[in-house]
């Protein structure tokens, strides 16, 4: 059973198998374009997910080996993890916006075992405890592991610039939060259905239907810049909205009209979790104390090893967030750190 769908207007899209990931699937679209098809996002680098993008592709009528081009609209291996191969098959060229191509460049030129000490080292600050800190003391991953040894871009996404896709109209609209160079696509042509509103929106992990994507600190061993990656992505909701697309085709889960809508529902849910969050720090509680805390889609004792690392991650995010709108503050002398609504 092919796992292609048409969505009319030369855009089709196939389901890439995301091994042993709730998701399931990452929808990597293909856009028709004069000099041939282009792809948006690739699925991770899996033997079943090549193969299922190989059979998607010749139920499109086409092949890896024709393949013109790779536009990721961010960093993950659940979307960038197949470039390589995609492009040793047909010399397609990868292009990715420029923050996040910083990361994958990082990525390839650092020793894992220096991502376990950064990643150790954040851990202990955010007050987890010895026996969670202490696996990644040891920790020495192959770098074959899918994201370790990504695909190096070679061209530059440029934000409200049209890409060069020939006989297509497609803009990139910079949506940092989720990673900080993801981008959505704005495809600026007439709905093929004629549904209401301006064009369709590749919106990548940036707006989904039914999820909220991870806001977790931007990860950099040799960045010492304060971000705020929660509000980068609150922002650029906002951005998306305004566009007023007739239907939003997402990486994940499926496609959906009213874009303004679902930005609404997402402001609200991350303004009312902020605010419960305020409500917990009434006394101090360091990152890791605060995660403990928070309302997750299952208890913390439930929650597996590395999903608590990207918990973690998320607390800190809103904990930036909540510091910068003045509304909370970090307890002076405490070690590991804790925060305090103010």
């Amino acid at each position: 059973m092919t796992q292609m769908y048409d969505h009319g207007g030369g855009v089709k899209s196939i389901r890439v198998p995301i091994p042993d990931n709730p998701l399931g699937h990452t929808l990597v679209y293909v856009v028709d374009t004069d000099r041939g098809p282009v792809l948006v996002d690739t699925g991770w680098d899996d033997p079943t997910s090549w193969d299922t993008l190989a059979e998607g592709l010749a139920a499109c009528g086409t092949g890896p080996g024709e393949i013109h081009g790779v536009v990721i609209t961010h960093h993950h291996p659940d979307h960038h993890g197949l470039s390589g191969k995609v492009r040793e098959g047909s010399g397609a060229w990868i292009a990715m916006h420029a923050a996040d191509a910083a990361i994958v460049r990082r990525t390839r030129t650092t020793r894992p075992d220096r991502w376990f000490t950064y990643m150790a080292a954040k851990l202990t600050a955010a007050g987890a405890p010895e026996d969670h800190v202490a696996p990644l003391r040891t920790a020495r991953r192959p770098s074959t592991m899918p994201g370790f040894t990504p695909a190096d871009p070679d061209r530059e996404i440029v934000p409200g610039e049209l890409l060069d896709l020939p006989g297509r109209r497609l803009r990139a609209i910079w949506t940092p939060g989720h990673t900080p160079g993801h981008v959505c696509l704005h495809l600026e042509e007439d709905h093929p259905a004629q549904l209401p509103g301006h064009g369709r929106l590749f919106s990548g992990d940036h707006l989904l239907p039914g999820i909220t994507p991870h806001i977790g600190l931007y990860e950099d061993p040799d960045d010492t810049t304060v971000t705020d990656p929660l509000g980068d992505y609150l922002a650029s909701l906002e951005r998306v909205a305004a566009l007023t697309p007739a239907e939003v085709l997402p990486a994940h889960q499926h496609t959906f009209t009213d874009a303004p809508a679902r930005v609404s529902e997402l402001l609200t849910h991350h303004e009312d979790r902020l605010t419960d969050l305020l409500t917990l720090l009434a006394t101090p509680l360091t990152p890791w104390q605060l995660a403990e805390r928070m309302e997750w889609n299952r208890p913390w004792s439930q929650i597996p090893y590395p999903s608590r690392n990207i918990a973690i991650a998320e607390a800190e995010a809103h904990l930036r967030r909540l510091v910068k709108l003045g509304r909370a503050e970090a307890v002076a002398g405490s070690e590991p750190v804790a925060y305090v609504a103010v």
